[in-house]
């Protein structure tokens, strides 16, 4: 497989939702399944492109996946602060997984993050059953930090959020 990392076009906005959508459905992500208040936000991408840059990796014309990388705190952002850049809503679809487009994705992000100035961390938020995730982002030197962690919906105790940092 050649995958390229890119920018995502607007007409890949809608196929990357459903991949996205799809791919937390599929891993059991969504406490309520096609019901899940944060369904329609995993699938909105215009809106996260229109607020940070969101990025896809394809095979040829193949969308395998995408991330939306967020230079710094802001109305896509969950936990940057100054100084932090932060990755959000990575995604591949469940035929492409396990060929390095998810690792591609996340280097996409770090190499971003290099590159934007006064930036010194690169932070994501992850649900404990991520655990390929998990090892991309160990594999790439990111480390846990649990004094972070944060529940997005407080009246469910389960829902707690890893986070992991990359200090550039």
């Amino acid at each position: 497989m050649d995958i390229t990392i890119r920018p995502a076009n607007p007409d890949e906005h809608e196929p990357l939702g459903e991949i996205t959508a799809q791919a937390y459905l599929q891993d059991g992500l969504l406490d309520y399944g096609e019901g899940d208040e944060y369904l329609p936000v995993l699938k909105d991408v215009a809106s996260r492109a229109a607020a940070a840059d969101v990025l896809v990796a394809v095979d040829g014309e193949r969308l395998l996946g995408g991330v939306t990388f967020v230079a710094g705190p802001g109305p896509v952002a969950d936990i940057a602060r100054p100084g932090e850049a932060e990755i959000r809503a990575l995604a591949v679809a469940h035929e492409a997984r396990g060929r390095g487009a998810g690792e591609a994705l996340v280097r996409a992000c770090v190499d971003r993050a290099r590159a934007t100035e006064g930036c010194a961390a690169v932070v994501l938020s992850t649900q404990r059953s991520m655990h390929t995730a998990h090892r991309i982002y160990e594999r790439l030197g990111f480390v846990r930090t649990p004094e972070r962690d944060w529940n997005p919906v407080p009246h469910l105790d389960d829902l707690t959020l890893l986070t992991y940092q990359l200090t550039l």
